[in-house]
């Protein structure tokens, strides 16, 4: 059996329905911030410059992050033991 169920409603009532918190005005901060900041910004040098200051460390900062969230993620996801008693996925 099918059954398709359709919603008809604003994303914002769609927000409330799931629970999720209103993040308009901290959005609206944030993307004033990164307006005023990227105003300077006419070359790639200047681009790249900026991109630094935001990511410091660079695509080596975003990869270690990434392996923080990925071990995170890892050591919360339930684990078995094998028949030698090791922990496995």
């Amino acid at each position: 059996m099918k059954v398709t169920v359709e919603f008809d409603c604003t994303p914002d009532e769609a927000r409330r329905f799931m629970g999720l918190p209103d993040v308009e005005k901290v959005n609206t901060v944030y993307v004033d911030a990164m307006t005023k900041a990227m105003q300077g910004v006419t070359t790639m040098d200047q681009l790249e410059a900026y991109a630094s200051q935001i990511a410091p460390m660079g695509q080596f900062g975003l990869k270690l992050f990434q392996n923080f969230l990925d071990s995170t993620r890892q050591s919360m996801s339930p684990m078995r033991e094998d028949d030698a008693g090791r922990r496995k996925e």
